[in-house]
């Protein structure tokens, strides 16, 4: 009974701590929507985009209030958006998406994870050329038939639609975001959330073992409050 309790403590602890990086991440993102381009998401496409996100994932209403008010004060500070690449243990390429007010800290530890699992920290570019940047838009089912929402679209950039377990999701290419953002708005389609992914053009294979090694690494990097996201080549 105990370990049981123990066990579902640990999993629960897990869980609220992943949500509160999540939003913590959002909140991140709302400040830089409202500082790019104002506080009225009517008027601020971005922030349009984020505050779907963040309903997406549940967070508050009130947080997502907050994080707005806090952008339009001039004292908040000011995030910006690096991406760093490498190679992790085994030769597995990464890239590393961050948002930070503080690039010194930033680097030096994602140098850190890098090393510390036997890997290195590259140049701009070292292995970005590897992975593909796509937009993911994600949304509902409902009554929406896939073949005519995959020919309404396909004038919008459209380059695959998927369904799975009651959602559909839309890809386009990084340039095209914007046109399918407004066509899905055009049509009434509210998503659940719509943001830029990197896929990789060709996968490695490797052991249970130093699929581990790897693992480890991109845990102590996602638990990173700087971290949004960590994407490889890992098959």
């Amino acid at each position: 009974m105990g370990r049981a309790f123990e066990f579902r403590k640990e999993r629960k602890f897990k869980r609220w701590s992943k949500m509160s990086k999540v939003f913590t991440r959002l909140g991140k993102e709302i400040v830089m929507a409202v500082k790019a381009g104002g506080p009225d998401p009517v008027n601020n496409a971005k922030l349009r985009t984020v505050i779907q996100n963040a309903k997406g994932a549940s967070m508050p209403k009130d947080r997502i209030e907050a994080a707005i008010a806090r952008a339009s004060n001039k004292d908040e500070k000011d995030y910006e958006e690096v991406v760093y690449e490498g190679y992790g243990p085994h030769g597995i390429a990464v890239i590393v998406e961050t948002s930070t007010d503080n690039i010194n800290r930033t680097v030096a530890n994602i140098r850190h994870y890098f090393t510390k699992a036997g890997g290195s920290l590259g140049t701009s570019g070292s292995v970005s050329f590897m992975f593909e940047r796509k937009a993911v838009f994600r949304f509902e089912k409902g009554a929406w038939d896939l073949e005519e929402l995959e020919l309404d679209l396909i004038d919008y950039g459209l380059d695959d639609i998927d369904e799975n377990e009651g959602e559909i999701f839309v890809y386009t290419a990084f340039e095209d975001f914007g046109n399918m953002q407004k066509a899905l708005e055009d049509k009434g389609i509210e998503t659940i959330s719509a943001d830029m992914q990197r896929f990789p053009m060709s996968t490695t294979e490797i052991t249970p073992e130093q699929e581990e090694d790897i693992n480890k690494m991109i845990e102590r990097m996602e638990e990173d409050d700087d971290v949004n996201q960590v994407y490889h080549n890992m098959a």
